[in-house]
């Protein structure tokens, strides 16, 4: 189902996130499982995927980057990202991540 990726929490949602890291863009590339596949255009070497990871998520999920913290994963591409923002567009907004098929 499309809104597996993301769980709702008292302070926000929780996002399993599949990264695919090296990547020409940073991009959704879809669903991996019941994980948002993203495509990261940085190497995986000194935290920087996970930087770009987490820089590309506040912008599409247009949130301040504070609000966004890696919880799980840092060193693996199966993460868990914490987003604190309790907006009441931001289900909606999480949905439109994914691309069309």
């Amino acid at each position: 189902m499309l809104a597996d990726f993301f769980l709702p929490t008292c302070q926000g949602y929780l996002l399993k996130i599949h990264v695919v890291p090296g990547a020409s863009r940073t991009a959704v590339a879809g669903l991996h499982g019941d994980r948002l596949k993203v495509k990261v255009a940085a190497p995986p070497e000194k935290g920087r995927a996970n930087e770009e990871l987490l820089a590309f998520l506040a912008r599409s999920l247009k949130v301040p980057p504070k609000s966004l913290q890696l919880t799980s994963g840092v060193a693996s591409r199966t993460k868990v990202v914490s987003v604190h923002d309790l907006s009441p567009d931001l289900r909606s907004r999480l949905l439109a991540l994914v691309p069309e098929p």
